[in-house]
Order: C-alpha cells, then sequence, then structure tokens
C-alpha cells in the first residue's frame, strides 16, 4: 500500500512545528538554522470576488495537489514515504525539526547544500532520482536506449516514462499511468468533480482533458487546452519540469500551482508578447538559427498564488514558470508566461532588499526596483520561447534538450537569464520600455545573482546564474570593489550581456554537447571572491517557506 493511500503530506506539515520531547540540542540547534534560511512567509490571494461555486473549485484544486505532492515524493526517491513515516513517528525536538526540514526539501537530503543528507542512514541522493532503476549507471542507460526501436526510444527518453527493471535484469519502460495508477485516480477524480462545478467552458475543458491524461498518459490535449484558459481560476497541474532527472533530463516530475488571475497586470503585461518576434529577429545569433515564426499564440498570465505542491514547492520557490515543454505544443501553439506575483513580492521583500545592503556599494542600493526584478522574471519566462528549441544535428532532426542532456536543464537557464538582458535593452533601445528602466535592471540582477547562487550550483537556476556571474566578471562588465561589494560597469555591461546571449544560445542551436558541458565546468562555479560575499549574507534568508493562508480556509 502507498503512502498517499493513508497519509498526506499537509497532514503530517503542523506536526514539524510543535513542542516535543528533550533530544540532543546541536543536532536541533543544526537543523533549526539549517530550516530559518527559509523565511517563513503568508502566500494568498484576494478571494472577495470569487464566487462560493468557484470557491469549491478551489478546494477540489488544492486537494488534487496534495496528492500531487505525495506522488513527488516517491518520483524523488523510492524510499521517500517510509523515511517520512518513520519521521512522523519521532516526537523528540530533533525529530521534529528532521520532520520539518524534510518536507521543506521533499527529501532526507539538503538542496542548499549539494544535496547532502541531514536524516541519519539516508543514502547519497541518486542523480537519475526514482526515475531509473538504483545502481543503474547512465552508460547501461545510453546503451540500452540506443539498441531500441526508434518508437521505443522515443517513449524511453520521454516525458511520462519510467525505467525499471524486470524479472530477467533487463530494463523496461513502465508509463506514470502505470507507475502512478493508484495517485493518479485519485487525483483525476478531484478534477473531474472540479470540472463539473466550473461555469467556465475553458476551465471545464482543461480540467477534463487533463484527467483523461492522468490515466492514458498522453497529455497532448490537456496541455493544448491549458494554453487556452481563460477566467479567473488559473491551474497547473501535472507532469512537467525535467530538473530531477539529472541523468538525462528526460523525465518529468508532478507539480501544481493553484492561482488566482491577477487580470490587470495581465493586461498591463500582454504587450511584451507583442514583441516577441522582433526580439527574435534581433537575436545575435547567425541568422539561419532564428525562427522565422513563433508560435502565435503566447498568452503571459499575472497570477496569485494560493497553494503549490510536488515539484513546484521543494526547497526554493518558483517566481514565474514557462510551460508546457512539449516541443509539439510550443511548436504548434507557443507557451504560456505565468508569473506568481505576490511570490515575487515575497522574494524581493525578504531576501534580495537584505541582500543588495551587503553586495550593492551604497551609492547603487538606490537602483534596486522591484519593476526591473519583476520585468526580468517576466522576460525571462518569455525567452524560454525563443531562440533553438527544434534543431537539425548531423542532418538529424531533435531538440535541443536530447542533444544537452544532463546539461540542458542550467544552458537553459543561463539562456533565458542573459537573454532577457538583452531584450530588454532592446526594448529600452526601441522606447517599448522606459529608459528609466536601464539602471535599475543591471544593478536590480547583480544583486539577484547574490540570490540565485545561494540555491546552491547543483540547481539548475544557480548553476546558470553562476556562468552569467562569472562571464560578467571575466569581461570586466561587473566590477569588485576592495570592500568586497560588486557593482556593474555601465561601459561594457551591454556588449557582454550580447556576447554571452550569443555564445549560450550558438551552443543550443549546434546542439553542442562538449560545448555545454565545458561552459558549465569553466564558469559554473563559486569563485572565491563570490564566495566571501555569500559568507556575510548567511543571516539573510536564502528564500521563503510559504504558508499557504488562503488554501487553509476553502476546506475540503
Amino acid at each position: 500500500m502507498t503512502y498517499t493511500a493513508k497519509l498526506s503530506i499537509a497532514c503530517v506539515m503542523a506536526a514539524a512545528v510543535g513542542c516535543a520531547q528533550e533530544a540532543p540540542v546541536s543536532d536541533t540547534v543544526k537543523l533549526q538554522r539549517m530550516a530559518a534560511r527559509f523565511a517563513p512567509t503568508k502566500i494568498g490571494a484576494d478571494l472577495s470576488t470569487i464566487s462560493p461555486q468557484d470557491r469549491r473549485v478551489l478546494a477540489k484544486l488544492v486537494g488534487a495537489s496534495k496528492i500531487i505532492d505525495a506522488l513527488f515524493l516517491r518520483q524523488v526517491w523510492a524510499a521517500n514515504d517510509a523515511m517520512l513515516l518513520d519521521l512522523v513517528k519521532d516526537e523528540t525536538i530533533a525529530g521534529r525539526a528532521r520532520l520539518h526540514y524534510f518536507l521543506l526539501n521533499k527529501g532526507p537530503w539538503s538542496r542548499l547544500d549539494h544535496n547532502q543528507p541531514f536524516v541519519p542512514g539516508a543514502p547519497a541522493k541518486l542523480e537519475g532520482a526514482n526515475f531509473y532503476p538504483a545502481g543503474a549507471s547512465k552508460a547501461d542507460l545510453e546503451r540500452w536506449i540506443r539498441s531500441l526501436p526508434e518508437a521505443d526510444r522515443t517513449r524511453a527518453t520521454g516525458f511520462f516514462t519510467v525505467i525499471r527493471r524486470g524479472l530477467n535484469g533487463s530494463f523496461s519502460i513502465v508509463p506514470y499511468s502505470v507507475e502512478y495508477q493508484g495517485e493518479l485516480a485519485q487525483a483525476a477524480a478531484l478534477l473531474r468533480e472540479a470540472a463539473g462545478l466550473t461555469s467556465e467552458p475553458t476551465l471545464k475543458a482543461f480540467l477534463s482533458k487533463r484527467a483523461d491524461a492522468f490515466l492514458s498518459n498522453d497529455y497532448y490535449d490537456s496541455d493544448v487546452a491549458w494554453m487556452e484558459l481563460k477566467g479567473t481560476i488559473e491551474p497547473t497541474i501535472g507532469p512537467y519540469e525535467v530538473y530531477e532527472d539529472e541523468v538525462f533530463n528526460y523525465k518529468a516530475a508532478f507539480e501544481a500551482y493553484i492561482t488566482i488571475q491577477d487580470e490587470t497586470e495581465s493586461a498591463k503585461l500582454q504587450k511584451f508578447g507583442g514583441q516577441l518576434q522582433d526580439i527574435e529577429d534581433h537575436l545575435p545569433i547567425d541568422p539561419k538559427f532564428r525562427n522565422k515564426k513563433i508560435g502565435a499564440l503566447a498568452p503571459i498570465a499575472v497570477v496569485n498564488e494560493i497553494f503549490a505542491a510536488g515539484d513546484g514547492n521543494r526547497g526554493v520557490q518558483t517566481a514565474a514558470f514557462n510551460l508546457p515543454n512539449d516541443e509539439r505544443v510550443v511548436r504548434e501553439k507557443g507557451s504560456k508566461r505565468v508569473m506568481l506575483k505576490n511570490v515575487q513580492d515575497a522574494k524581493f521583500a525578504k531576501t534580495l532588499v537584505p541582500i543588495s545592503k551587503v553586495v550593492l556599494p551604497a551609492a547603487a542600493r538606490k537602483d534596486l526596483a522591484f519593476e526591473a526584478f519583476f520585468t526580468h522574471i517576466l522576460v525571462h519566462e518569455l525567452m524560454h520561447g525563443l531562440g533553438p528549441h527544434n534543431i537539425t544535428v548531423g542532418g538529424r532532426q531533435t531538440t535541443v534538450r536530447q542533444e544537452l542532456k544532463e546539461t540542458y536543464s542550467f544552458v537553459e537557464e543561463a539562456k533565458a537569464d542573459i537573454s532577457a538582458l538583452f531584450a530588454i535593452q532592446h526594448m529600452i533601445d526601441k522606447g517599448v520600455v522606459p529608459k528609466s528602466l536601464e539602471r535599475p535592471l543591471y544593478t536590480t540582477f547583480l544583486a539577484s545573482t547574490f540570490r540565485s547562487i545561494r540555491f546552491g550550483v547543483n540547481e539548475a537556476h544557480g548553476r546558470g546564474i553562476a556562468i552569467q556571474l562569472n562571464f560578467l566578471l571575466d569581461q570586466g562588465a561587473v566590477n569588485m570593489a576592495p570592500d568586497g561589494t560588486f557593482a556593474a560597469n555601465e561601459a561594457k555591461i551591454k556588449d557582454a550581456v550580447t556576447a554571452l546571449t550569443r555564445e549560450i544560445m550558438t551552443i543550443e542551436a549546434e546542439g553542442n554537447y562538449a560545448k555545454a558541458k565545458a561552459l558549465g565546468e569553466r564558469l559554473g562555479i563559486v569563485r572565491p571572491s563570490v564566495q566571501k560575499a555569500l559568507d556575510r549574507l548567511t543571516a539573510v534568508p536564502v528564500d521563503i517557506e510559504p504558508r499557504f493562508t488562503t488554501a487553509g480556509r476553502l476546506g475540503q
């Protein structure tokens, strides 16, 4: 019997913060300090204009998301369920602290500390998580994949299958709909109940089709329906990001974001969608690598989060996302950029403002601005949809993700970050974005690099940022003062941003795995000068720990 049949993560969350028996102070203090890097923060949305019927829809969606939360535990590690139950039984102070930190990380490994285990007896974290058989080497998996017929090879490297060993020791392909049948059946039932309650046609279509996808393992129709969502309620639920698969970046982890549209902000920012083709046409790469026509549908949604689960709520919190990742949908329909505004507000106030007081010189701190922070995150998500995606390598049709393998996540995050600076500068030069944003853009980005590197360079976003910061330092586009503060060099930073955008996008266009790996090894590190600055940030939270206040009031 799976853990999800008996216990949900949400049910034990409260136990992680209660009083308990005596335990060794040293263990407790260490765990509490590790957890203190995440600032407890209330996350919610104004539901005053939401009808009672829509509140019931939201409650069903939160219920489905809690199932997704537990499912993700199994994707991270086969023994996560059993360890969680053991931690729940440990009523010592240290046991409560371990349970709290386990729930933050969705497992016994500290994601901010290069996945170091913090629960006694926990093994090293598997690079392939629970997507591949324990003990299977990357070389063995690659040989097996190469031996398969084309159709089976596509399934083996696809988003929605796991690889298991049969009784004879050979590898086999198992669809998610079979591997997670119990959890997905429960989640699908709740989605259908929500679909039956809503009066919004596009939401009804998405929820019904996503429920079908959970059982059929075919997510195409529901991804298209998600792209066409309208109305106040904006749910994202299913298998999406591939960061947890550190062997190949093939396998999608389950996540959920239950959100409410901020229609005023969404309309204000939709103007950027009209600039995408022009930005694509001016990318600093060989014109043959540019997309002559990007996806026709490129919505931008600004939302406020009321609940997040699974891969959407482990360790560092997501501030925005760009989905779906299925190249077929991106090619035919484009992709949707979702901005979690209340999460961004919290991150800016709880982490970036105090970081700026340490890493920026006093004269530059006045240029720190939430508008620049918010705009860069927005355009970062836009840039995931631009540049190379479907490519030709040696006469063979393929994708950037397939060719760059495990390097794809950090290369793609670095691309989106640095090309977002390029794109915003392009729009400033055109007059689409006010010139007054230019200085705050680079200053705020620079302060934010220290925020992201603290996530750890083993994490895709952190490693991608390290590549950018080190490149900018090497180009003299960022200078370090004798007092250990950092400032953007206005005379050099624009050219450096253009150069790195060109280098990364060319690597992607060529599908050059060797260059991608070399880039990560050369620049995806924390240098001593940067580490000294990070060492001065120990009292500043690394990120937030959400307390979903609105979701808690919805009931079940």
